[in-house]
C-alpha cells in the first residue's frame, strides 16, 4: 500500500503528538475499576480505545486501498468512534441496524463474538471480496449474522422503518409463539447521522415508533442519531437536532458528547436500559464530528472554513479517550501508541492480503442471493393441509364450494392462510375493523383477532417497514397499500431495504414478504390518478421481486396461495396486484351470466411465471393480464362470430413473465396482439415484445396500450384508457397484414 495522504497523515501525526505530550497518572491496575462509580475496569476501556483505533485505521486503510485501484468504499468513520459506546451498553444478541459510520460499533461488536475478525471481515468488503463473510462480495456494509448487526444500505433513513417493525415484532413472536432469533427482550438499536434525522422517512418511523408506544404496544427501539452537524456540505444548526427531537412527548431523549467516552457509556446504558426495562422508543443524540471528509472522494476544503476543519481535529474521540486512559494512570503514553501502532500495522497487512482476493467473476455468481427458487419445496407448501377457518362476525359473501368474485376469493385465501399458518400477520390501513376500503379484509380480525389482523398509520413507508421487520422477526407479513399510487410513496422501501438485504447479506437474512395492493384503473363513479393508477414499471424493475397480478378468483386464490409460499419457503418479496375494478365483478359476456366468477373449494397452486391460456384459437394470440383478460375475451367471442379464432394468454405473472407459455401461443398462431392496460411507454407489453424478439419469433407483433397519461375524472378516463374497442380495432389491422 502506499502512503496516507495529507489529511490523514495531519489526523495520525495529531494524535500521536497529543498522546505524546499527555501528562500520564499515577499508574493503576488495569483491572480495578476506571473510576469509583464505573463498571468498567481499565482493561475494558483499553479494549474499547482498541475499537476505536481499529475503526480509525480501518478508514486509513480503506482511502489507501481507493488511491491504489484495490478498493471500492471509503466513507469512514473517522470521528464517530465514540459510537463503541453503544455498542458496550448493548448485548450482543441486540439486533443492530447500523449507520456506515458506525465501524466501532461493529468492530466492537462484532470482537464479542468468537471467530469473528472485524478487521479482515470489513475490509474484504472493501474490496469487494468473494470473501467477505456478509455481502460475498457484493457491496461494503456493516453486517454479520453471528453478531446479530443487519446489513443496511447507503439510503439515506431507510433503515428506520424496518428497525421500528422489528421492535414492535420480537415480542410480537413471542406473544404468538412464532419462532424468533432474538430474544424476547431484546432492544433494537438503529443508528443514523443528523441529515438523515430529518428525512421524512426518519421522520415518518420515529412517529410510528412513538405512535405504536402510545397504544401500549412494546416498541423496543433505541435510534441513535451520531450528530456531527454535516450532510455532506450542509451544515446542521447546532441544537437543531435536540429542538426536534429533544421535547417530543411519547420519545425519551437522551444526548451524550462523542469524545467524552465514560459520560457516553453511562448515557448509552441509561439509554439502552431504560428502552428494555420499559419497551418503549428512545433517542440518543450522540455529539460527534466529521474528519476527513465525507469519503475519499470529498475535499471538504472546498466548502468548510479551515477553522472549522481545526476546531473538528480537536474533537477527536480517538484521541480524546488515548489521553483519558494515560491521565487516569490505565497505561502509559508509550504504551498507547505501541498499541495504535501495533493495530496499524494489523489492519495495513490485512488491507494487502484483501486486494489478493478473488472477486466475483460471473453474473450468475453476483444474482445467486437475489431470487433464489424451489418450487417443488414451495408447491409442497402450499397444498399443505390445515384447519378450515371458523369465521368469526360478518361474512365475506362466499361459501368454501361457491363460485367467488375476486374480492371473495382474496378474503377466503387469507382466512384460510390465517387458520393454517400461525406466522402470517395480515394488515395495513383499514384493513382490520373497516375490513378494507372495498371489503376485501372483512371479518378477518374479529375471526383472527387484533394481534393477526390489524390496522396501522396512514404512512406507506411503516406499512412497509413493519412487514420488513416482521419478516426478519419470523413472520410471513402480508401488508396492504390501498392503492397503487400510493406505494410511489414508500417505493424505496421494496427496491432499497427489502429486494436489496439477501443480495447485500448472501442470504444470510431474508425478506419474506407478500405486499398486497389495490391497482390499475375503470373504477366507476370513483377515480381520479390516485385511485386510478396504471404505472407499474418502478415495481417491474427491481430484481428479484415477483409481481403477480390475478384476474379471477379462481388465480388470486392460488396465485395468493404461491406467493405467500414462496416468501416462507425462499424468502422471497412478492408484489400481490389486485384489479379494483375486478373486485366485485360478476358477469363477462352480458348481464347476469355470471361468467366472471370462479369456484374456489379445494387448494390449487400456481408456479410462479406460469401463465393460463384461454381457447385454443388457430388465427391470434392476444396476450393480456389484470383488467385487460375480461375485454379480451369479449373481443375473441366476437371475432370467433366472424369465424377468426383467437386464444387469450393471461399473464398472471408480470414478473418474471411466462415465457415459455408466451412463447408456445405465439408460435401456435403465428400473430400476436399484445393488450395492455398500462402506459405504452414503461409498459408491460415492452418487456413481451423484447422476449418475442429474443426468442426470434417472426411472426407477426401489436400492441395495444394506455396512453402515455395520468388518469383524469370522470368519463375523461375513457380518452385515455384501453378499452375493448381498440383491442378489436388492432386484431381487425394485425389479422388484415400480411
Amino acid at each position: 500500500m502506499g502512503n496516507i495522504n495529507e489529511r490523514e497523515a495531519e489526523l495520525d501525526a495529531w494524535f500521536r503528538a497529543e498522546v505524546a505530550a499527555t501528562r500520564a497518572g499515577v499508574a493503576r491496575p488495569q483491572q480495578d475499576p476506571f473510576a469509583p462509580d464505573d463498571p468498567l475496569t481499565g482493561a475494558q476501556y483499553l479494549d474499547l480505545f482498541d475499537a476505536q483505533a481499529t475503526a480509525r485505521h480501518l478508514d486509513l486503510a480503506a482511502r489507501q486501498l481507493t488511491r491504489d485501484g484495490q478498493g471500492y468504499y471509503s466513507i469512514g468513520s473517522s470521528g464517530h468512534e465514540g459510537n463503541v459506546a453503544v455498542a458496550a451498553a448493548l448485548r450482543v444478541t441486540d439486533p443492530a441496524l447500523l449507520h456506515y459510520r458506525s465501524a466501532a460499533f461493529f468492530v466492537h461488536r462484532a470482537r464479542q463474538v468468537p471467530g469473528l475478525d472485524p478487521i479482515r471481515d470489513v475490509l474484504l468488503g472493501v474490496t469487494a471480496a468473494v470473501g467477505d463473510p456478509i455481502s460475498g462480495g457484493r457491496h461494503k456494509v456493516f453486517g454479520s449474522k453471528a453478531a446479530h448487526v443487519i446489513p443496511q444500505t447507503s439510503t439515506i433513513a431507510s433503515h428506520l422503518p424496518r428497525a421500528a417493525g422489528l421492535a414492535f415484532s420480537i415480542e410480537h413472536a413471542a406473544r404468538l409463539g412464532v419462532p424468533c432469533e432474538w430474544p424476547e427482550d431484546s432492544v433494537v438499536v438503529c443508528s443514523f447521522g443528523d441529515a438523515s434525522a430529518n428525512h421524512s422517512t426518519a421522520a415518518g418511523a420515529i412517529n410510528t415508533a412513538v405512535h405504536t408506544a402510545h397504544q401500549g404496544v412494546p416498541m423496543p427501539v433505541l435510534f441513535v442519531c451520531e450528530d456531527n452537524g454535516l450532510g455532506i456540505s450542509v451544515p446542521t444548526p447546532r441544537q437543531w437536532i435536540e429542538h426536534a427531537y429533544g421535547s417530543r412527548p411519547g420519545l425519551r431523549y437522551f444526548e451524550a458528547d462523542g469524545a467524552d467516552l465514560p459520560a457516553a457509556l453511562s448515557v448509552a446504558r441509561e439509554a439502552a436500559d431504560w428502552v428494555r426495562a420499559q419497551r418503549k422508543p428512545a433517542f440518543l443524540r450522540l455529539r460527534t464530528v466529521r474528519l476527513l471528509g465525507h469519503a475519499g472522494s470529498d475535499v471538504e476544503s472546498a466548502y468548510r472554513r479551515p477553522a472549522d476543519i481545526a476546531t473538528d481535529l480537536r474533537g477527536d474521540p480517538v484521541t480524546a479517550t488515548a489521553r483519558l486512559l494515560v491521565g487516569a494512570g490505565v497505561a502509559t503514553a508509550g504504551e498507547i501508541l505501541c498499541r495504535y501502532t501495533d493495530i496499524g500495522d494489523r489492519v495495513r497487512a490485512a488491507a494487502e492480503k484483501a486486494w489478493g482476493e478473488s472477486k466475483l467473476t460471473t453474473a450468475a455468481a453476483v444474482m445467486a442471493p437475489l431470487a433464489p427458487a424451489r418450487p417443488t419445496v414451495v408447491r409442497t407448501d402450499v397444498l399443505r393441509s390445515g384447519p378450515e377457518p371458523e369465521r368469526a362476525g360478518t361474512r365475506p359473501g362466499a361459501d368454501a364450494g361457491d363460485a367467488m368474485t375476486l374480492a371473495q376469493s382474496v378474503n377466503h385465501t387469507l382466512a384460510q392462510l390465517l387458520a393454517r399458518d400461525p406466522d402470517v400477520l395480515v394488515f395495513g390501513e383499514d384493513v382490520g375493523r373497516k375490513g378494507g376500503v372495498y371489503g376485501v379484509t372483512k371479518g378477518l380480525q374479529q375471526s383472527f383477532g387484533v394481534r393477526r389482523v390489524f390496522d396501522t398509520l396512514l404512512d406507506e413507508q411503516s406499512v412497509l417497514g413493519t412487514a420488513l421487520g416482521a419478516g426478519l422477526a419470523g413472520f410471513v407479513p402480508i401488508p396492504e397499500i390501498q392503492y397503487l399510487a400510493y406505494v410511489h410513496n414508500a417505493e424505496d422501501q421494496v427496491r432499497g431495504e427489502a429486494a436489496t438485504l439477501s443480495f447485500f447479506s448472501a442470504g444470510s437474512y431474508r425478506n419474506p414478504l407478500v405486499i398486497r395492493i389495490a391497482g390499475y384503473a375503470y373504477q366507476k363513479g370513483f377515480g381520479g390518478h390516485f385511485h386510478n393508477d396504471n404505472s407499474l414499471a418502478a415495481l417491474r424493475d427491481i430484481p428479484g421481486v415477483v409481481i403477480a397480478s390475478p384476474a379471477r378468483g379462481d388465480d388470486a386464490a392460488a396465485m395468493l396461495r404461491t406467493c405467500v409460499s414462496a416468501a416462507r419457503v425462499d424468502g422471497r418479496v412478492c408484489v400481490f396486484l389486485e384489479p379494483i375494478a375486478l373486485y366485485h365483478t360478476r358477469d363477462l359476456y352480458r348481464d347476469g351470466d355470471n361468467g366472471w366468477l370462479a369456484p374456489v373449494s379445494g387448494v390449487r397452486h400456481a408456479e410462479i411465471g406460469q401463465g393460463r391460456v384461454h381457447g385454443s384459437g388457430t388465427h391470434l394470440t392476444i396476450v393480456s393480464f389484470a383488467n385487460g383478460v375480461p375485454m379480451s375475451l369479449r373481443v375473441a367471442r366476437r371475432l370467433a362470430e366472424r369465424g377468426i379464432h383467437a386464444r387469450v394468454l393471461d399473464l398472471r405473472w408480470l414478473a418474471p413473465l411466462p415465457i415459455e407459455d408466451l412463447l408456445d401461443c405465439a408460435r401456435a398462431t403465428g400473430r400476436v396482439l399484445i393488450a395492455d392496460e398500462t402506459r405504452r411507454s414503461g409498459g408491460v407489453s415492452e418487456a413481451v415484445c423484447a422476449a418475442l424478439v429474443d426468442a426470434g419469433f417472426d411472426g407477426r407483433v401489436a400492441r395495444v396500450t394506455s396512453e402515455d397519461s395520468f388518469v383524469p375524472l370522470g368519463p375523461a378516463a375513457g380518452t385515455v384508457l384501453l378499452d375493448e374497442a381498440r383491442i378489436e380495432a388492432a386484431a381487425n389491422a394485425l389479422l388484415a397484414a400480411r
